[in-house]
């Protein structure tokens, strides 16, 4: 429960410190006292949006605390864990704390850690419930109701399981369009994969293929253009017109003659020496270029051909003849998925349509929860109506399946129907009730669904306002009851209400010229004045007081 609520500096507040028991506790006073004040301070603790204009004027800053003492298996305990905020030593308080800016920016802890304004607000929806005037807008919001049935019922399992399955069927079903949509395709284009597959099959290109016959192409036509000219520079060296018979004769009849002149001819004979070893090397040289550029016709042919028909491929293809391979691999994969790809199709299809009767099977699971926490939640606030005036009204929740649309949340559309009178035509919450009976119906609601709520601590902003008297004292009667397990804090305007209190606060102005807010305990003589008050108004009569006293007799 919320122990200790804490403020400075918040509009109209200079410094409050609450502190606050269990049970029932009402806050009362004027008009423009600063009730509204007081519940934007606990909302800002707890992680409501944050506005600059709360800072009290003239402050730079304002801040809000909020202590709460919680029983130790309250489940606010796991999710302070999960996020490292949780006290040592089995303390079982926490501490929520918010400052704000004058300039609009805020700051947020968690005993005493700084968080995040979204964790800060989960927490306190964990620890905190505001039910107030404008909670009723969604309250008779058809789109709304689906999910307070659900929190009603404490559906979260069944609904996390619907949500789950339809998520598997969803992605199945995506796989499975995907899926018919690549093997239509493939289908469409099976003839021209197929011939293609065999076509590269049959050229069955190699990495490096080109460049290898690229350069190979090149020498043999190198070697085409200058054969002729090492052919005929042979046949001079080598040939019957070759000069090395004829010098080589010469010098030997000059080194026959060389005796009878001695020292005359030996210079001559040694040059000419040379130059038949110099024609010979070049004869031998000649002939081993022959041997190198010798090439079959037929292999440059070949060659050549090999090379036109990769490159021809490559054009056709769209890629490089380097990625020919490549591509011929994919494709043969392509032809593989798609003779699987049927196989796969029936298992996929088969695994949808299971998938599919997982869903259906939850999603009647969870229509058929909705139907049994509606009927209960019909009963409990039916037993509210007579209290509240409505005796002859009937209360139900109305359950209508979508048929085989199942979204997320399951195929059920919940709506909250009422009966006014016996003999009349039920219909729509909104539809059917007056301005008066709307209020008492949702009043009935709030105290039901109160009841099932997981939040320590209850608040209730004016939701008496526009009614008195039995329907006063009804609405007193409830939020007493509900005190009995939960904290209830309720700001009122109703004596009814206040007099059925354990704690009573009064909030006030004080001053002409630097107002501030003010708020404290009353019992006693000034519990009775307050409550004839808000009997009688501004003039407190004694006829006021007498009520006031009965009042608190009776509560």
């Amino acid at each position: 429960m919320l122990s200790v609520l804490s403020i400075r500096d918040i509009v109209l507040i200079r410094e409050l410190d609450i502190e606050f028991d269990g049970g029932l506790a009402v806050l009362s006073g004027e008009t423009g006292a600063g009730k509204s004040i007081l519940l934007d301070s606990l909302s800002l603790a707890l992680g409501a949006r944050g506005d600059g204009d709360l800072v009290r004027v003239g402050q730079k800053q304002g801040q809000v605390s909020a202590i709460f003492d919680v029983e130790p298996d309250h489940h606010v305990f796991e999710l302070l864990k999960e996020n490292d905020l949780a006290y040592g030593g089995g303390q079982d308080s926490v501490i929520l704390r918010r400052t704000q800016n004058a300039d609009g920016r805020t700051r947020a802890y968690v005993n005493d850690q700084p968080v995040s304004v979204a964790l800060l607000k989960q927490i306190g929806q964990a620890l905190v419930e505001i039910h107030g005037q404008h909670e009723e807008r969604a309250m008779v919001d058809p789109a709304t109701h689906r999910d307070l049935v659900d929190a009603f019922g404490r559906l979260a399992p069944q609904r996390n399981a619907v949500a789950e399955a339809h998520q598997n069927w969803r992605q199945a079903a995506r796989e499975l369009k995907d899926l018919k949509a690549r093997v239509e395709q493939a289908n469409r284009d099976a003839d021209y994969l197929r011939s293609s597959v065999e076509e590269l099959s049959q050229l069955a290109p190699q990495e490096g293929e080109e460049e290898e016959l690229a350069g190979r192409r090149q020498t043999m036509m190198a070697a085409e253009k200058i054969a002729s000219d090492l052919d005929e520079a042979y046949q001079v060296l080598a040939g019957q017109a070759s000069p090395i018979p004829t010098l080589v004769n010469t010098m030997r009849k000059l080194e026959r003659k060389s005796d009878s002149a001695p020292g005359v001819l030996d210079s001559a004979i040694e040059c000419f020496g040379v130059a038949v070893d110099a024609l010979a090397q070049a004869e031998t040289e000649l002939e081993r270029a022959l041997r190198l550029s010798e090439f079959d016709p037929q292999e440059l042919e070949n060659a050549e051909e090999r090379l036109f028909a990769l490159r021809a491929a490559s054009r056709k293809y769209k890629v490089p003849v380097e990625g020919l391979a490549a591509h011929s691999q994919k494709m043969g994969r392509d032809l593989a998925d798609l003779d699987a790809g049927e196989d796969r199709l029936l298992e996929l299809e088969q695994q949808t349509q299971k998938m599919r009767a997982v869903l259906e099977t939850k999603a009647a699971d969870l229509s058929e929860a909705r139907r049994q926490a509606g009927e209960v939640l019909s009963d409990k606030v039916m037993v509210e109506l007579p209290a509240l005036k409505l005796e002859k009204a009937r209360f139900f929740v109305d359950l209508q399946s979508m048929g085989d649309e199942i979204g997320s949340e399951g195929n059920d559309l919940v709506e909250f129907h009422v009966q006014t009178n016996p003999g009349t035509r039920p219909g729509a919450l909104m539809k059917v009730a007056s301005g008066g009976e709307l209020s008492r119906f949702l009043l009935a609601l709030k105290v039901v669904l109160a009841d099932r709520g997981s939040a320590p601590t209850l608040v209730f902003d004016e939701i008496d306002t526009g009614v008195g008297g039995a329907v006063a004292d009804a609405i007193g009667g409830r939020l007493s009851n509900l005190s009995r397990h939960v904290q209830v804090l309720s700001v009122t305007h109703a004596p009814q209400v206040a007099a059925r209190a354990q704690a009573h606060f009064l909030i006030s102005k004080d001053g002409e010229q630097d107002v501030e807010t003010r708020i404290h305990t009353i019992d006693g003589d000034s519990r009775l004045e307050e409550i004839a008050r808000m009997l009688s108004g501004a003039q407190v009569t004694a006829e006021a007081r007498a009520a006031a006293a009965r009042l608190l007799e009776a509560g």
